[in-house]
């Protein structure tokens, strides 16, 4: 999510059943159980989103791999804090 979120810095999440789009959330990822992305809300169909990075030219995965994500089971980012550089 370069150069909006670095490595390191910390999120606060929380679980929200509307999206927006440009929101950031948070979500399992679809294929890797247990592992968890954070992507912005590019557009809304139904009751799924597109997931959608900020920095496509850095081989990031979204849902142009992985199709569209359920919002249910997603968070809304609210708060960033950022990390030590």
């Amino acid at each position: 999510m370069e150069p909006n979120l670095r490595p390191g810095d910390g999120l606060l999440a929380v679980r929200s059943k509307r999206a927006r789009r440009g929101d950031i959330r948070v979500f399992e990822h679809p294929m890797r159980p247990g592992f968890w992305l954070v992507k912005r809300v590019d557009h809304l169909r139904g009751d799924r989103f597109e997931a959608v990075s900020d920095n496509p030219g850095a081989g990031a995965v979204d849902s142009r791999v992985f199709g569209d994500v359920p919002i249910a089971g997603s968070y809304r980012v609210v708060w960033t804090v950022s990390g030590r550089r």
